[in-house]
């Protein structure tokens, strides 16, 4: 029963952690920053952050750091990706990372995959296909679609290999809590790699710098609580579906605060992504409460 429940609570707090991730889109469009500039301030800021909250309880390590570099990785890749073509296709080029994992996790996890697992990856994989299905021309929000596009797709790769680095730490009790940092060590070195190209800053408002702000403070550092919380209960490919959500808010959040609209296409692939992600999570739970009620 305490499994079951710990479950639901782990599957929650990736929805959370969703919520937020998917803000960023919108604020790493802010106007006054280059990419590099956002990717420098915004990996800074939450590494300060969660370095001051965690003070004492971040265990470095070798493993610790090898999977810092790929999360540090997809935080630039993320960033640039965004900042050149349109957030509906940097969040949903990067949110093809269950594919990779499809692949990976058995071999580098032992997680094995039922044919269920790959009726849902189907279904994502459809509304992915009406995502991408149109490509919009060149914008004051989207300069170099073509590039961004394929920053977004390195960065799928090595958002799965994040996902499947913080569950190995995370399942590993001797590692329990490396993690988080994990997620300190790829911000900080994210930030000190892009400072040197991010001179000289820019005469940005203050809504513009508090942007950054919220970026590194919410958007990353809160969202990365609840993620590394929950990494440890759920598996990786679960984990990577649950995230799914923040794909299909992304998107909204850039048309409402910046006024870029996702198309057509990307509206009706992000109905079908968020349908297949919440009949994933309604499964898995009253599976739970099944199994708890037998026992």
């Amino acid at each position: 029963m305490g499994h079951s429940v710990k479950a639901t609570q782990a599957r929650l707090q990736v929805l959370l952690a969703a919520l937020l991730f998917s803000t960023g889109g919108a604020g790493i469009k802010a106007a006054a920053f280059s990419g590099v500039q956002v990717s420098a301030l915004r990996s800074g800021i939450a590494a300060i952050v969660l370095a001051v909250v965690f003070r004492g309880q971040l265990n470095m390590s070798w493993p610790v750091l090898r999977v810092g570099v790929v999360y540090g990785a997809t935080l630039t890749l993320f960033v640039l990706s965004t900042k050149l073509t349109t957030a509906a296709n940097a969040i949903f080029l990067q949110a093809t990372a269950p594919l990779y994992l499809q692949i990976l996790s058995p071999m580098l996890l032992g997680e094995r995959f039922t044919k269920r697992d790959i009726l849902y990856l189907a279904g994502i994989a459809v509304g992915l296909a009406f995502c991408v299905a149109g490509r919009p021309p060149a914008t004051t929000t989207a300069p170099n679609p073509t590039l961004g596009n394929l920053l977004g797709v390195l960065c799928s790769m090595v958002w799965a290999l994040t996902l499947l680095g913080l569950r190995h730490l995370e399942r590993d009790a001797r590692r329990q809590g490396s993690a988080m940092a994990a997620v300190v060590a790829g911000n900080a070195l994210a930030s000190l790699v892009a400072l040197p190209f991010a001179w000289p800053l820019p005469m940005a408002s203050v809504l513009e710098w508090a942007t950054i702000g919220y970026l590194g403070t919410f958007q990353i550092a809160l969202a990365y609580v609840f993620l590394t919380r929950a990494v440890r209960r759920l598996p990786a490919f679960e984990v990577s579906l649950l995230l799914l959500l923040e794909p299909v808010l992304n998107p909204a959040w850039t048309w409402a605060i910046r006024g870029e609209h996702p198309g057509t296409w990307t509206i009706m692939g992000g109905a079908v992504i968020i349908a297949v992600t919440a009949i994933k999570s309604l499964y898995e739970t009253y599976e739970d409460r099944t199994v708890r009620a037998i026992v």
